[in-house]
């Protein structure tokens, strides 16, 4: 079943918070290094749990990772790893938090390359999912197949996020996203 069936036939709270992700972020462009990042935090720590967890906690990610900013989190200490690893409100993973730290590093250093996160994304596209999952394994800290698939669909650049026959599928399509961009 796609997520698009499944937020239909959710009820509820459930549904809401589903249905806010799936109507107004899942597959939309993000255009802001801090949003992107944050896009591939919640994806990073979405491994293994289920997205609905994820969803529930986003605003204490936001709030526990200084609203994603990038150049915060690359300078957080030994302190700040200690204060996130004691945070009930978000993931207590000691290797998915020094990914995020080490991940920030990173952006930034492909920001000083690149100009931004984002253009680092628009240089390497189009790829293959596969060949985005070797990039971002060469690149970043805990990236599988699952996370970059998913953070690639979320942020529009693979396309699958939404079903054809998706009223959503057709607003992503007015905000030209790369997928659509080049026939995929």
């Amino acid at each position: 079943m796609s997520y698009c069936n499944a937020v239909e036939n959710m009820t509820g709270d459930r549904r809401a918070l589903h249905k806010a992700y799936h109507d107004f972020l899942y597959g939309f462009p993000i255009h802001d290094d801090n949003e992107l990042f944050g896009r591939l935090i919640l994806e990073i720590n979405q491994a293994g749990l289920s997205w609905e967890t994820i969803l529930k906690k986003e605003q204490a990610f936001r709030n526990a990772y200084d609203n994603y900013d990038i150049k915060k989190i690359a300078a957080y200490t030994e302190n700040d790893r200690e204060r996130l690893l004691a945070d009930a409100g978000i993931i207590r993973n000691r290797l998915k938090i020094n990914a995020t730290i080490e991940n920030a590093k990173t952006i930034q250093k492909l920001q000083k390359e690149y100009g931004s996160f984002e253009k680092w994304l628009e240089h390497h596209h189009p790829l293959s999912k596969e060949e985005w999952v070797k990039l971002f394994k060469k690149t970043f800290k805990f990236t599988g197949g699952e996370i970059v698939n998913e953070f690639l669909m979320s942020i529009g650049y693979l396309p699958g996020a939404h079903d054809a026959d998706c009223k959503i599928y057709h607003e992503i399509l007015k905000t030209e996203p790369l997928w659509a961009q080049t026939g995929n």
